[in-house]
């Protein structure tokens, strides 16, 4: 059986590339969507030599001459035999990352990620944005909303209704924020924006939750006293985590 446990390591691994990224959006917890595809052909590929490598163990297997049986084989054959016995066991342990995976996919990054990241922001650079589509509530990612709170002199947001979505973080002393996590590549480069939600009992932490309100300024606008911005709520509505939850920058 130790014969085939590079085969069945590579099936295991791409069978679980391929549930996160072809039959399902279970990847978008770790990567940006544009590297499903290269995803997709990593587990087509591991498959494949999964596939040829068990098919060689086979005919290795089945060309394999029984040994005589009144012959006996030196000292130093006997020796070798067992000098490597107990790798092929440590060696299944390589295995269970990739079961772990297929099995019970984790979760994306949450709260625990968002607490671990300082809210000290050096200032960078105050300027003006684009004027905010007509109509309210705009909807806009917690990245853009933090974006423009923190460093828009021209106060885009001031007098609009705006509306967010995000997952529930709690401070120490009774506040609570709508929380985004923006990557770059991967959830390994993410990186926090959170706004605190002011006027509206809060959730449970890691809830995820669309919350409509308005600007409340505070702060020099690109100092850390402006961070993190603050909503006064109107409505605070519970939904569904979305397939794809980080913003991407």
């Amino acid at each position: 059986m130790r014969r085939y446990g590079p085969a069945v390591l590579m099936l295991l691994l791409g069978a679980a590339i391929l549930r996160i990224s072809l039959f399902s959006d279970l990847y978008l917890r770790y990567v940006q969507a544009g590297l499903r595809p290269y995803l997709i052909a990593s587990g087509v590929l591991l498959g494949l030599l999964g596939a040829l490598a068990a098919a060689r163990a086979r005919t290795a297997r089945e060309g394999t001459v029984p040994a005589d049986e009144d012959a006996h084989p030196d000292e130093d054959a006997h020796d070798h035999g067992h000098s490597h016995a107990a790798a092929p066991r440590f060696a299944w342990l390589l295995a269970l990352p990739a079961a772990a995976l297929l099995l019970f996919p984790p979760p994306a990054l949450g709260s625990y990620s968002a607490a671990r990241e300082d809210a000290q922001r050096a200032a960078r650079g105050v300027g003006t944005f684009p004027a905010l589509p007509a109509g309210d509530p705009v909807d806009l990612s917690v990245a853009a909303f933090s974006s423009r709170a923190v460093y828009d002199s021209g106060h885009s947001l001031k007098g609009r209704t705006v509306r967010l979505t995000g997952f529930v973080t709690h401070g120490d002393d009774g506040t609570w924020y709508v929380t985004r996590l923006l990557v770059s590549c991967c959830a390994a480069d993410a990186t926090t924006n959170k706004v605190q939600v002011r006027g509206a009992d809060a959730p449970a932490t890691d809830t995820w939750v669309t919350v409509t309100g308005t600007w409340h300024p505070k702060g020099r606008l690109g100092s850390s006293a402006a961070w993190p911005p603050v909503l006064n709520t109107q409505t605070v509505r519970q939904v569904e985590e979305p397939s794809d939850p980080y913003e991407m920058r």
